[in-house]
């Protein structure tokens, strides 16, 4: 043999080893999921992140800016806030009391209680879908299940579904329908696949007091519910807890939040558990063909212990592809991206926002209040304004971003007063700004004031919002053709003066300057350091001033 080939050979067989023994090692390391079921649909993509990257954001999303959310499910129905599947199997927590004295101790019942105590009885989808068009909105998603593992919609795989449990309603069905109806694109969020580990607290028990050491109910077996309401159901295909606790969430809350990436001692989850997500979602896909799809997860579902997530994002491109002529026009999120997993997918933000344009589209998700229904937040007037809305919106459409905002609904399924009272003033902004909203591009520069020379760009931006106070001083910029919008983040309590129009930033001529909204001719002066408007005799509103610049 030649003793070069024998080198190459020896190399091979050390690193072939190494990386074999990396994988041994990795606790986190599953097999592929297999797709006798439910086959990834054939096209153009692969489910690699190498093919996922010939990924083209659709121009209908860049020029739609704002969407509507409803982030809506079982866990609205005590309206208590977020996490509540998870939070009442907190022993001395407020959702845990609360769930004790208004259900019983959770040994004896639990979050099932919960689902099966949700009727939405009141719920009307072309209704709110109709109020959210009103309000702007140019999309429309629905929340198709959370990380409390029950399916919102008819499903094939997840005998816990709406249809058969809880408001026995097929939910996406009546979303997808009413989204339809008012022409505005239908998105679906998916947040299920850390139900392994999210409900892990069900399978704690009491440490002191008249039921310490007896254990929550998320350990039940199907043929404990003989004689219940639920007989016939395995508790386990909802809770999915026969499995070990990972590193310290016995006794930690919080350890979830470091092992979110199926990292840190996290409990990793079995193949039938990966291969059953991947089922339930491209059913979900083929039944609903939505043009959005969001996922609760870093970067995609699963990864990187399963390559589930790799092979819905391929499917969801490659269906929509044949269902628009080889057009993409779809659009998948993802959570805390490397800059190679952004040419993939649409990044998102929760609950904050970037510092800079950003090359690549993205989008911000928020919510008004509570991820999930709160009353004290409405007790205690804890909205976001419709200004606050308004405000994020300006500023991130000046970044090259859109906007999903959650409006919490109850477990009705109505919205409560104050959230419409917000959203009809949102609306009537909209009646006259919309046009420097929709459709626009980033100018050379996102904005100046006092916010834009303070923040330096951070790593990631997620929940940073309302860390900074904007004011009337605080400008953002974006352009349609040869129009620039200018907008104020407040009313103006002086003359207005926009530095990054001074003739030594911009070299363009200024033809005409008028406030949207307003029919007042406008003064002004250009000098080498700004661009100066004499403070208008009137102000068209009380939440940001456009000024249209020709």
């Amino acid at each position: 043999m030649n003793i070069k080939i024998s080198v190459k050979l020896s190399l091979s067989i050390v690193f072939y080893i190494l990386f074999s023994s990396c994988l041994m090692a990795q606790e986190n390391y599953v097999s592929p999921v297999r797709e006798g079921n439910e086959p990834v649909t054939a096209g153009k993509f692969a489910p690699t992140w190498q093919s996922l990257q010939q990924y083209k954001t659709p121009e209908w999303f860049r020029n739609a800016k704002f969407g509507i959310w409803a982030h809506w499910g079982p866990q609205c129905q005590p309206e208590q806030g977020d996490w509540f599947g998870r939070f009442m199997y907190n022993e001395g927590g407020d959702q845990y009391k609360w769930f004790v004295e208004h259900y019983g101790h959770p040994s004896k019942v639990g979050f099932k209680e919960i689902i099966n105590d949700w009727k939405a009885q009141n719920w009307d989808p072309e209704k709110l879908v109709a109020l959210y068009k009103r309000a702007g909105a140019q999309y429309f998603f629905a929340m198709a299940n959370h990380h409390d593992n029950l399916d919102l919609w008819d499903s094939k795989y997840q005998e816990w579904n709406s249809v058969r449990v809880g408001p026995k309603k097929d939910i996406m069905t009546g979303w997808s329908k009413a989204a339809k109806k008012y022409g505005l694109p239908f998105g679906i969020s998916v947040h299920a696949t850390h139900a392994w580990t999210w409900f892990e607290t069900s399978q704690r028990s009491d440490t002191s007091g008249p039921f310490a050491g007896i254990p929550y109910d998320g350990k039940l077996t199907k043929a404990d519910g003989k004689g219940k309401w639920w007989e016939g159901l395995d508790p386990q295909e909802l809770y999915a807890q026969n499995h070990p606790f990972s590193l310290n969430s016995d006794k930690d809350l919080f350890a979830l939040w470091g092992q979110w990436n199926w990292d840190n001692g996290a409990s990793i989850p079995s193949q039938a558990y990966c291969e059953k997500f991947y089922n339930r979602t491209i059913d979900l896909i083929n039944k609903y063909n939505p043009d959005l799809l969001y996922f609760d997860d870093t970067a995609l579902p699963l990864y990187p212990v399963s390559d589930a997530g790799l092979k819905i994002a391929a499917d969801f491109y490659n269906r929509n592809m044949a269902a628009h002529n080889d057009k993409l026009e779809a659009v998948l999120f993802g959570k805390m991206l490397t800059n190679e997993q952004k040419k993939c997918m649409v990044w998102d933000v929760e609950r904050g926002a970037p510092d800079k344009i950003e090359d690549l589209p993205w989008q911000t998700c928020t919510c008004i209040g509570d991820w999930h229904y709160s009353k004290s937040v409405y007790d205690n007037n804890g909205y976001k304004s419709a200004a606050t809305v308004i405000h994020m919106l300006v500023d991130i459409v000046s970044k090259n971003g859109n906007l999903l905002l959650n409006i919490p609904v109850k477990g009705d399924g109505t919205i409560d007063d104050k959230e419409v009272a917000i959203l009809e003033k949102i609306a009537a902004w909209m009646d006259v700004n919309k046009e420097s909203i929709f459709d626009t591009r980033p100018w050379k520069q996102y904005g100046e004031g006092p916010v834009s020379d303070a923040i330096k760009p951070d790593k990631d931006q997620s929940f940073s919002e309302g860390k900074v106070k904007l004011s009337a001083n605080d400008i953002r910029y974006n352009q349609k053709g040869n129009i620039l919008y200018a907008t104020l983040l407040g009313v103006p309590s002086d003359n207005i003066s926009l530095k990054l129009l001074g003739k030594n930033k911009y070299n363009g001529k200024i033809k005409s300057i008028e406030i949207l909204g307003s029919k007042e001719k406008l003064s002004w002066k250009q000098s080498g350091d700004s661009l100066v408007i004499t403070k208008p005799k009137v102000i068209p509103n009380d939440i940001a001033i456009v000024l249209k610049i020709k």
